[in-house]
C-alpha cells in the first residue's frame, strides 16, 4: 500500500478493498499439504505495510517521535488469517496532549478499517513496570518488534527488560512451568480431548511457543534453531520439532478459513471438513472414518511435541535453575544413575547391551518416588531405541515378569503407564495397543482417544486404592480391600478397550488378545480366566443397571449367574465404576452411582444366598408388603385404611417399589379426595440419588405422553419410569429423574413448579407449545443415530420388551407414548438410557388384555407405527 492513497477521497473503502484483496489473495494461495510459514509472513508484512502508512498519515509530524511495534504472534511474524494484530505504541513521555488526537484518529481508523487489534500506548518506563508485575507482560515485550517511528524508543525498551535487570531466566521459567500446569488443568491435563484446543491444549501451539520463550529469555537467542548450537536437540529432534509445529500451522490455519475467525478448536463441526481438506479418505478404511483418520494424524502430531516439550523442559530446568548448585551422577545399580534427581541410563549403549532396561527403567522409577522421571537424554535413547522390542523381547520371559511386575507395585502404576505410551514402549510391548494410540471414538460419550480413556480407567481403578482418594468413592474403597490380586484388574483395565476400532465386537476380540497375553505372561489359569472375563463382561454391568429392571428378581437371579462369584462381582463392579467415569466425568452422577451400588448389593446377597436358592416373586412380595405396613402402622395408618388402596393395587405393584416407597404413595393416596385429583407428588431425593414424581389419577391414555411432554419441558432427563394401572381403574406413574445437568433436584421452588406444571398439564390435556428448556447439545447433529426397534420376550412372560435404539431429541418419549395410544399398546414400565446423544429406551409393554404381544406381524406393525410417528414430527 502506497502512503499516496490517503490522497483518495474514499480511501477508508480503498485501504479495506486492498485488505479484502490481500485475504482472498493468500486464501487461494493456501494448500492444506504445505508449509504455511510463508503465508504467515506474508500476511505479517502487509499488515506492516498497511500500519506504516497509517502511522506516517495520521501521526504526521509526530510519527518519527513515537514507536510502533508489533507483539505476540503478530511480533514473531505468524499472523493466521484471523489472528489478533497485538500493537504497542511506545511514547516518549507521559504527557500525551501534543499527539492525543493524531493517535485517536489512528486507531479509529484502523478499526474503521476492519483490522482485530490488541494494542496499550506506554512509555518504556511504563511498559517496564508493567512487565515485572505479570510475566505474560513480559513474554509479549519479549517478542516485540519495530514496524516504524522512533527506534530508540525500541531499544531502550529492549535494554530495560534484559534478563539480567528484570525477569531472571530462572524466575521466568519458574512462572512459566506454573502458568503451563495452571493450562493444563483446564484440559484434564490431557492433549487427548476429542474436541482439543490446537493452541492452548497440552501438546499445542502454545508449548512450543513456551520453549521458544524460556530458550529465548536464557540464551537471547534470535531462532530456536540454536537449540541445536547450544546442545538442547540434534537435528534430526529439531526437523521432528518443526515438521511438527507446520502440521498444527496448517490445521490452524485452514481452521480459520473454514471457520471465518480466531477459531483454534477442534470441534466435531469442523472435524470432517478438516479431514477431506487434508485427503484422508474412508474408502479403504472401512473401520477407520475419515475423520479418525485426521484426528489420529492430528494426535500423533501433538503426542511427538508432547515429548518433546517434556524433554527440552528438563534440559532447560537442569540449565537454568539447577545449574547454581552444585550436582554429578549418582549410581543407582549397574545400569541406572541418578541425575540431578532424573534417571539416567549409565550409557549411551546400555539398551542395546540390556534391552530389557526397557522395561526395567519403568519398574525403578515406581520402586524410587524420590525420582522425578526421567533424564531427557535417557528419553532420548528409549525413542531410539524401540526397534529392539521385537517378537523376540515380547516372547523372552524375564521381559514379561518385568511387566507384570510394574503392575504389583504399591505406588506410580498410572504414571509409568502413561510415561510407557508417551515414549512408544507400551505400544512397542504390546502390538494391539498401538492400534488404540491417539484412535479417537466418534460418538458424544467418550471424550477421550481409547489409549487415554483405558489410562484414566486404571487411574481411576488405582484411586479405589488409595486413602488421599476415599472421600470421592469411599464403597469402592472398601470393595477394593476386598480384591486379592489388584494387578488382575489394572490388566482388565488394559485390555478392556484394545480391540475397539477392529471389525466385530470389541469385548470378544479383546478377550482374544487379552488370554494371549496372560498366557504368554504365565499368569495362572484362574487369573487369566478372570482377566479374560472380565474383558469380555466389562459392559455387562453397566447394560443390567441401566437398561433392565434391577427390582426384578429374575433379572437379579440371570446377572448372578453370569458372575457367577462375589470376587468376580467385586472385581467388575470397580471396572465398571472406572470405565464410566473414565469416559466422560459428565456421565458419572449420583444416579449411576445408587444404582451400581444396588445392583451390586442385591446380587452380592443372591451370591451369598446360592443361585441354587433364588429369592421368589412370592418372598419379595411378602417382605415388601410386611416393611411397608411396619412402616405405615408406626406412623399412624391403621390397616384398614391402608387396605383401601392396597387392594386394588395388585401384586405387580409391591412386587416393583419399595417398602419405603409403598408407604410414601399409601399415605398420600388414602389423604387425597377425588376432586383433588390428579394427585403429583415429588421426593426430591430417593435412594437412587435421583427425584422421584409420583401421579395418582384416574386412568387416560395419553396420561404417559403428557407427563413425559412436561418434564422434558421442564428441562428434567427422564432415567427410569413405572406404569401401573389399578384394579378399580386408576394409574400409579412413577418417573425418576435428574436436573439435565445430572444433578438431584435441590430447590423448594423447583419441586413446587414442577408439581403445579405437571398437575395443569393433565387436568387440561395439553402441554402448552413454548421454547423447550431440553436442548439437545451443539455436537449431537454430527452423531445420527439410525432408529432401530427391536422385540426381546420377557423370561417370566408377563410383557413383551419393546427395545429402541435412536437419536435422543426434545420429546422423545411424549412421541413414544403416542405411538403406543395410537396403537392400543399398554406400557408397563420403561427403563430410558440416554448416552450422549443415544437413546437406548427399554419399554415393557402388553396388548389391551395384558398379554405379551408375541406375533411377529402384530410387533412389525408396531415398529412401523413408531417409525411414522418419529419420521412425523421430528
Amino acid at each position: 500500500m502506497h502512503p499516496s492513497i490517503f490522497a483518495e477521497k474514499d480511501s477508508l473503502q480503498q485501504v479495506k478493498q486492498l485488505l479484502k484483496q490481500k485475504d482472498t489473495e493468500l486464501r487461494q494461495k493456501f494448500n492444506p499439504h504445505k508449509s504455511v510459514s510463508n503465508l504467515l509472513k506474508e500476511k505479517s508484512d502487509f499488515i506492516d505495510n498497511v500500519l506504516g502508512c497509517c502511522w506516517q498519515h495520521f501521526l504526521g509530524e509526530h510519527a518519527s517521535q513515537l514507536a510502533l511495534c508489533a507483539v505476540g504472534g503478530y511480533g514473531r511474524k505468524e499472523l493466521f488469517p484471523y489472528s489478533d494484530i497485538d500493537i504497542v505504541v511506545l511514547l516518549d513521555s507521559e504527557d500525551t496532549s501534543p499527539y492525543q488526537e493524531a493517535l485517536s484518529n489512528f486507531f479509529t481508523f484502523l478499526w474503521d478499517i476492519g483490522l482485530k487489534l490488541g494494542q496499550s500506548v506506554r512509555t518504556v518506563k511504563q511498559c517496564v513496570e508493567a512487565a515485572v508485575a505479570d510475566q505474560t507482560i513480559m513474554t509479549s515485550l519479549m517478542e516485540s518488534r519495530l514496524i516504524t517511528g522512533n527506534a530508540t524508543l525500541r531499544k531502550a525498551l529492549r535494554q530495560q527488560t534484559t534478563s539480567d535487570k528484570i525477569w531472571p531466566s530462572d524466575q521466568f521459567f519458574a512462572a512459566k512451568m506454573q502458568e503451563q500446569r495452571q493450562r493444563y488443568a483446564k484440559f484434564h491435563d490431557t492433549a487427548y480431548n476429542l474436541e482439543p484446543n490446537i493452541k492452548e491444549g497440552p501438546g499445542g501451539l502454545r508449548d512450543r511457543q513456551v520453549i521458544s520463550w524460556v530458550f529465548k529469555r536464557h540464551y537471547n537467542a534470535s531462532s530456536i534453531k540454536e537449540l541445536i548450537k547450544y546442545g538442547f536437540l540434534p537435528e534430526s529432534e529439531y526437523l521432528e520439532l518443526v515438521a511438527a509445529l507446520e502440521v498444527l500451522w496448517r490445521i490452524r490455519y485452514a481452521l480459520h478459513l473454514l471457520t471465518s475467525r480466531c477459531e483454534d478448536r477442534l470441534i466435531f463441526d469442523y472435524q470432517r471438513d478438516l479431514a477431506q481438506q487434508f485427503g484422508f479418505s474412508s474408502e479403504h478404511q472401512e473401520h477407520n472414518e475419515d475423520v479418525e483418520q485426521f484426528m489420529q494424524f492430528y494426535f500423533k502430531t501433538v503426542l511427538g511435541l508432547e515429548r518433546l516439550n517434556e524433554m527440552l523442559l528438563q534440559l532447560f530446568n537442569e540449565r537454568f535453575v539447577s545449574a547454581k548448585t552444585f550436582y554429578k551422577s549418582i549410581p543407582l545399580n549397574d545400569k541406572f544413575a541418578i541425575i540431578n534427581g532424573y534417571l539416567e541410563a549409565i550409557d549411551d549403549t546400555l539398551f542395546d547391551r540390556h534391552p530389557l532396561a526397557l522395561l526395567e527403567l519403568f519398574l525403578v522409577l515406581e520402586q524410587n518416588s524420590s525420582i522425578k522421571g526421567v533424564r531427557a537424554t535417557t528419553i532420548r535413547l528409549v525413542r531410539k531405541s524401540l526397534h529392539l522390542i521385537d517378537d523376540a523381547f515380547r516372547h523372552n520371559k524375564d521381559a514379561n515378569r518385568l511387566f507384570i511386575e510394574a503392575f504389583r507395585q504399591p505406588r506410580g502404576i498410572t504414571d509409568q503407564l502413561r510415561r510407557m505410551n508417551r515414549y512408544g514402549v507400551l505400544a512397542a510391548y504390546i502390538p494391539g495397543f498401538a492400534n488404540i494410540v491417539a484412535r479417537m471414538q466418534y460418538d458424544l460419550f467418550h471424550i477421550y482417544t481409547v489409549d487415554e480413556h483405558t489410562l484414566f480407567v486404571i487411574r481411576n481403578l488405582r484411586r479405589f486404592a488409595l486413602e488421599k482418594h476415599l472421600d470421592e468413592l469411599p464403597f469402592c474403597n472398601d470393595i477394593f480391600l476386598l480384591i486379592s490380586k489388584p494387578e488382575i484388574l489394572y490388566l482388565a483395565g488394559l485390555f478392556h478397550d484394545i480391540a475397539k476400532g477392529k471389525n466385530g465386537d470389541h469385548s470378544v476380540i479383546g478377550e482374544q488378545i487379552a488370554r494371549e497375553f496372560c498366557i504368554q505372561h504365565d499368569l495362572s489359569s484362574h487369573d487369566t480366566n478372570l482377566v479374560c472375563w472380565l474383558v469380555r463382561n466389562h459392559l455387562v454391568m453397566s447394560m443390567t443397571a441401566q437398561r433392565k429392571d434391577i427390582s426384578d428378581p429374575d433379572i437379579i437371579h440371570q446377572f448372578a449367574q453370569t458372575v457367577g462369584s462375589t470376587e468376580y462381582l467385586n472385581y467388575l463392579y470397580l471396572l465398571t465404576v472406572a470405565d464410566i467415569r473414565a469416559t466422560n466425568p459428565e456421565l458419572w452422577n449420583a444416579w449411576k452411582d445408587a444404582l451400581l451400588k444396588e445392583l451390586y448389593s442385591v446380587t452380592y446377597s443372591t451370591l451369598h444366598r446360592g443361585l441354587q436358592n433364588p429369592v421368589t416373586l412370592t418372598d419379595r412380595l411378602l417382605e415388601n408388603k410386611k416393611e411397608a405396613k411396619d412402616e405405615l402402622i408406626k406412623l399412624g395408618i391403621f390397616e384398614p385404611t391402608m387396605l383401601r388402596f392396597w387392594l386394588h393395587a395388585g401384586d405387580d405393584y409391591f412386587l416393583r417399589y419399595s417398602a419405603d416407597e409403598i408407604a410414601w404413595h399409601t399415605i398420600a393416596i388414602v389423604s387425597s379426595k377425588e376432586d383433588e385429583l390428579p394427585l403429583v407428588l415429588l421426593r426430591p431425593q430417593t435412594q437412587r440419588g435421583s427425584a422421584e414424581v409420583f401421579i395418582y389419577t384416574k386412568n387416560e391414555e395419553a396420561i404417559f405422553s403428557l407427563s413425559t411432554a412436561t418434564l422434558d419441558q421442564l428441562g428434567l432427563t427422564i432415567l427410569d419410569a413405572r406404569i401401573m394401572t389399578t384394579t378399580d381403574d386408576y394409574v400409579l406413574n412413577s418417573f425418576l429423574v435428574l436436573e439435565q445437568s445430572g444433578e438431584p433436584i435441590n430447590e423448594l421452588f423447583r419441586e413446587v413448579h414442577i408439581c403445579t406444571a405437571l398437575r395443569h398439564n393433565l387436568l387440561h390435556h395439553e402441554v402448552k407449545t413454548h421454547k423447550n428448556i431440553h436442548r439437545q447439545s451443539r455436537q449431537a447433529k454430527h452423531f445420527p443415530i439410525p432408529t432401530r426397534i427391536q422385540f426381546h420376550a420377557d423370561p417370566l412372560n408377563r410383557h413383551t420388551i419393546l427395545e429402541l435404539i435412536t437419536t435422543d431429541h426434545a420429546g422423545l418419549l411424549s412421541k413414544i407414548g403416542r405411538a403406543f395410544v395410537q396403537q392400543d399398546i399398554h406400557l408397563h414400565s420403561a427403563k430410558i438410557t440416554t448416552i450422549g446423544s443415544r437413546a437406548e429406551d427399554m419399554f415393557y409393554i402388553t396388548d389391551n388384555q395384558s398379554h405379551p404381544i408375541t406375533d411377529p406381524v402384530r410387533q412389525e406393525q408396531i415398529g412401523e407405527g413408531i417409525l411414522k410417528i418419529l419420521d412425523a414430527t421430528d
